[in-house]
């Protein structure tokens, strides 16, 4: 097949467990404004309890549709496998549970023509059923409009912002970076986008090429797990990355309301005992919540997630005498390199 046979996109899903999801979005896919023969979708499923391969396939799409099935291996696994298996020259990673407005793919194509090496981050809103939500899976949404609003005073983006649930870039770069680290379970997105930023490709946020994001996350526990994964692999890419102190976790305790900081050394000091003091907070962030003071119950949410979080890096670096090293470490990469 020629070059000029080939999608200018390609549209990559991860799917998990989410049938009529990808069912509703691979539909809404083929309502695009942007022609249907210039972009094809990729669709890995993640070793599913139950195989989507023949109901997706039987749909009838007016563009090209790759359906592959893996063993369970994790996001990064999916994606990188459907980026493989892709065969445009952009790719547009979104998530399995999205909503698209119309022109969703040529707006993001349209920050590509001209062949720049940019990686777009499309904006994420909520989803109008998030509002009936746990505060704490709301907190999530709340961060990403924070994200959202500091880009709109004009922050540049920077690689570490990179999420994959909108998401678009030329499939050169992602290839000449060498792709998703599949050993990292969490923030191999971000870990990407370092990589990606070493290269000189350069990060924009889009308003325009925004997705819709209906979350069906509703158990507490499978939060708070996240969050002490979420500290345990972003010390994993601060090794991997010594040079950008931008992703070294220890960065968010000068970042983070000084309230708040005794809380979070109290989960290195003493991550045994933090948990069942996190659990304490999260259970009175919800039920702050529910008597709709949203503003103290979004700020109790904000901390359980921190200290859930330093949890999890006191738990990566083994023992409090290596989490102080680790500290200092940090601070005196600050001496030496811009942030």
């Amino acid at each position: 097949m020629s070059s000029a046979d080939l999608p200018d996109v390609s549209v990559v899903i991860a799917h998990y467990n989410r049938q009529d999801s990808i069912v509703a979005l691979l539909t809404a896919l083929g309502e695009q404004t942007f022609a249907k023969s210039r972009f094809e979708v990729v669709v890995v499923d993640d070793g599913s309890r139950e195989d989507p391969t023949a109901r997706l396939t039987a749909l009838a799409l007016p563009y090209t549709l790759q359906v592959t099935r893996q063993k369970n291996g994790g996001a990064a696994a999916a994606r990188d496998n459907g980026i493989k298996l892709a065969r445009g020259r952009v790719l547009i990673i979104i998530d399995d549970d999205m909503k698209l407005p119309l022109d969703f793919i040529e707006r993001h194509f349209g920050y590509h023509e001209g062949g720049a090496k940019v990686v777009v981050l499309g904006r994420m809103r909520p989803d109008a059923a998030l509002a009936t939500m746990p505060i704490f899976e709301r907190f999530h949404a709340l961060m990403l409009d924070k994200m959202a609003e500091s880009f709109g005073r004009g922050e540049t983006p920077r690689g570490n912002d990179l999420f994959t649930g909108n998401v678009s870039l030329r499939r050169e770069d992602y290839l000449a970076v060498g792709g998703f680290d599949r050993a990292l379970g969490h923030s191999e997105d971000a870990e990407l986008g370092v990589r990606l930023e070493k290269l000189g490709v350069r990060f924009l946020f889009s308003e325009t090429a925004y997705s819709i994001h209906a979350s069906d996350h509703v158990v507490l526990e499978k939060w708070m797990k996240r969050a002490v994964l979420y500290g345990m692999y972003d010390r994993r890419i601060a090794r991997k990355h010594p040079d950008y102190p931008r992703a070294d976790p220890w960065r968010f305790f000068g970042l983070v309301n000084p309230i708040s900081r005794p809380f979070l050394a109290f989960a290195v000091v003493a991550p045994k005992a933090s948990e069942p003091l996190a659990r304490v907070f999260i259970r009175l962030a919800m039920v702050i919540d529910g008597a709709g003071l949203s503003r103290p119950g979004v700020a109790a949410t904000t901390l359980v997630f921190g200290m859930e979080y330093f949890r999890g890096l006191r738990n990566e670096c083994g023992s409090l005498g290596a989490a102080f090293a680790d500290y200092r470490a940090y601070r005196e990469k600050l001496r030496h390199h811009s942030p």
